[in-house]
């Protein structure tokens, strides 16, 4: 066996194609854009670099076959770095089903995470946002995989927990039938917003974006930041991130509720853009982008999923969701635009979430684990605590 550092296009392109190897005997494995993991790893595209560093490895066999790989990351920033002790993350871990080879993986991205002076590692998470490439599946692999989503084999788990992961916090992601009737409560407090005055909920039209973009930062930072599970967001920001989304954005399902004009609710779906991309390889040139906008047009995508949600605390506990999501539902349900709602995952800490992919009749289908890694086994192991609400 060898360990290779990841230095230049050659050992960076084997990088992308571990993925593929670990993942090609099951047909519900979508590759991720190769453009996309690339970025993670420059430092002119990912904004990360500015709070740490990162290192890549490859493994090979004998014969120079790949068969493992794994990134570690350093991060300043990053929200659960701990109170008695700095963690940084590994990620990108792919391995065949082999202990030895993947403690030699781990081992290597613990030293050199210990050489920056990190007393823990978690882990699979991603050197950026918690919307891509964060933990490790461990329920839900005869599904393919949303656009973002680990993917892995089974064996995975085993690999993590025999080194000495242990689980710090599980992801629940949910799921439901675009067209199944919401519950009862949804109509009723639909139509008590609808007698009232002020309140309106509105899909956002692409043409006024940057209006939007405005709207979804405060929206966002009055119901998120405040945690500290979330920075603060600026508009400049939300405008970047909604030119980027442009092209496959559908209007109708990006709504807000504003009360006097003042955004206090959004609910941000998207869709699953892996409907399109698993026909790509992991490529995404000028071809596959025409080819998008023509499978889009056509209709292929019969996928949505949750990108953000939020209601500003003074509104909280109001109802006002309920409008939103019901507003919505009246217009795209039982059109056959779109099949199935994919909701995006809440972590078991934060149980107010999860509360509500349950009110919109939604069902566990997948679950992936945030491990963490101590380096001083005799410190006490605590898992993620539960998010306190204001």
């Amino acid at each position: 066996m060898q360990l290779i550092e990841v230095t230049d296009k050659a050992t960076a392109k084997d990088f992308l194609e571990v993925n593929a190897l670990m993942n090609k005997s099951n047909p519900c494995y979508i590759r991720p854009l190769n453009n996309e993991v690339n970025d993670v790893f420059d430092p002119a595209k990912n904004k990360t670099y500015q709070y740490g560093e990162t290192k890549r490895w490859i493994a090979t066999d004998d014969d120079g076959g790949l068969i493992g790989r794994i990134a570690a990351f350093t991060n300043s920033k990053y929200v659960n770095k701990g109170t008695d002790f700095e963690t940084g993350g590994i990620g990108f871990f792919d391995c065949i089903n082999d202990q030895a080879v993947a403690d030699v993986l781990f081992d290597t991205a613990k030293a050199w995470l210990q050489s920056k002076g990190m007393e823990a590692m978690d882990g699979p998470i991603n050197f950026g946002d918690r919307d891509k490439w964060w933990g490790l599946m461990v329920e839900g692999f005869d599904d393919e995989p949303m656009y973002g989503m680990s993917f892995n084999p089974p064996y995975y788990e085993s690999l993590f927990t025999n080194y000495g992961f242990q689980n710090y916090y599980n992801q629940y992601y949910y799921r439901t039938n675009v067209d199944d009737p919401l519950p009862a409560r949804f109509p009723e407090r639909h139509a008590k917003f609808k007698a009232k005055a002020g309140y309106e909920a509105k899909h956002i039209e692409l043409k006024d974006l940057e209006k939007y973009a405005g709207d979804f930062a405060t929206v966002y930072n009055a119901a998120w930041a405040q945690h500290g599970e979330a920075k603060e967001i600026t508009k400049e920001h939300v405008i970047k991130l909604f030119n980027t989304m442009k092209p496959i954005m559908d209007e109708r399902l990006v709504w807000f509720t504003y009360y006097k004009e003042e955004p206090i609710a959004m609910f941000i779906n998207i869709p699953d853009i892996n409907q399109y991309f698993k026909y790509f390889n992991g490529k995404f040139g000028l071809i596959e982008k025409l080819r998008l906008l023509w499978m889009k047009k056509m209709g292929y995508n019969k996928r949505l999923t949750g990108l953000a949600f939020g209601v500003v605390p003074k509104y909280q506990a109001l109802g006002v969701d309920s409008f939103m999501i019901y507003e919505c539902g009246l217009l795209v349900q039982n059109k056959g635009w779109y099949l199935r709602y994919e909701m995006g995952w809440a972590g078991d800490w934060n149980p107010k979430m999860i509360n509500i992919y349950k009110s919109l009749n939604g069902v566990q289908s997948r679950r992936m684990i945030t491990f963490r890694y101590l380096f001083d086994q005799t410190k006490p192991f605590e898992r993620h605590p539960e998010m306190e609400y204001k």
